[in-house]
């Protein structure tokens, strides 16, 4: 391949990796083409993208980005995965995906998060994290929580003191009784 291609393809993925600051390593190779469909298709249904790229073109590409740290022990071809509703839900699903009999030649073999260059063991780890919707009901629950025993020890004293005050009313409306000399 010619150096004027090369700088082409590089263009393309740069452009189409444009604002991806964390992104994903998978291998798609060996997987035939009606499973490489499914598996793209699955993956679309999730908001993730998928570009098959050569590492050397790849690094060309990322140069002084956040995800050069991604293809800096890569080599030969792989996909790049980015998207989905966060990064934590994007390898949730890459690592269900390696762990399916599904695509069997599917695996995960690394990537970028915040810079940080992750192997594939990290990926799973990253996986069992909470995503953004897990995190925001974990964070409404503690917040309603508290906001719960305040309302509860606010109400308390006066809920007890209306009690004692309804009970102190009918007391004294069921103990009238009528005096003396006074017709029933």
């Amino acid at each position: 391949m010619s150096k004027y291609v090369k700088d082409l393809i590089s263009q393309e993925v740069a452009r189409r990796l444009e604002g991806v600051n964390d992104a994903l390593l998978v291998n798609m190779i060996g997987l035939d083409s009606s499973k490489t469909y499914l598996l793209r298709k699955r993956l679309r249904e999730k908001n993730i993208q998928v570009l098959v790229v050569k590492t050397s073109l790849a690094r060309r590409a990322v140069e002084g980005t956040s995800l050069a740290a991604a293809f800096a022990d890569a080599s030969g071809t792989v996909a790049v995965c980015w998207g989905s509703e966060d990064f934590v839900s994007l390898a949730k699903e890459i690592a269900e995906l390696h762990k399916g009999k599904e695509f069997d030649k599917f695996e995960a073999r690394g990537g970028v998060m915040d810079g940080e260059q992750l192997t594939p063991e990290r990926v799973v780890e990253i996986s069992k994290w909470p995503n953004r919707a897990q995190q925001l009901s974990m964070l409404v629950g503690q917040i309603l929580s508290a906001g719960s025993n305040l309302v509860s020890q606010i109400k308390a004293p006066g809920g007890k003191l209306a009690s004692q005050i309804e009970k102190k009313s009918k007391g004294s409306e069921g103990s009238e009784q009528p005096e003396e000399g006074t017709p029933a």
